[in-house]
């Protein structure tokens, strides 16, 4: 049985529902991906473009430091990585956590939550963090909120 961590940056509370719900489903151990500097809702403001979610997202190398460094994720052989869609792609502070530990040969489950965008290009913009031998693949976006099939369905994923 492969040891399974469900990872997840929450910036309003949808995607830690979708989290806790998918860990609780898949029988994984829970982490947040925390900002050193939270987010306030003025920094989450996409339609200003001098909101620091705006600024960190028009430069994809900007790299939010993050709280905690100590998911230990090595240790895990799935990981469902969960995060909001910003700009049709994963916030940066994913290639953050990426960055910190070594993943080589995992198995990395993307789930998202979204008002309305799917995944667009976000394997591409979170692969360059990420050994070559790490897998990324394309979970499941929730939209509003995570129903219990898309969970189920998204747990037997790994």
């Amino acid at each position: 049985m492969s040891k399974k961590l469900v990872a997840y940056f929450s910036a309003g509370g949808t995607t830690k529902k979708a989290a806790e719900q998918l860990a609780e489903a898949a029988g994984a151990d829970l982490y947040e991906i925390e900002p050193e500097v939270p987010y306030t809702k003025a920094d989450l403001n996409w339609m200003d473009k001098n909101a620091r979610s705006t600024v960190e997202m028009n430069d994809k190398s900007f790299r939010p430091a993050i709280k905690d460094t100590d998911a230990k994720a090595g240790d895990y052989d799935v990981i469902y990585l969960g995060f909001p869609i910003w700009w049709y792609v994963a916030p940066t502070i994913i290639n953050t956590f990426l960055e910190k530990y070594d993943l080589s040969g995992k198995k990395i489950i993307l789930f998202a939550t979204s008002g309305g965008s799917g995944f667009g290009s976000t394997v591409d913009g979170l692969k360059p963090s990420v050994a070559a031998d790490t897998e990324i693949i394309e979970g499941k976006v929730f939209r509003l909120r995570a129903s219990a099939k898309g969970i189920e369905k998204l747990a037997e994923m790994a």
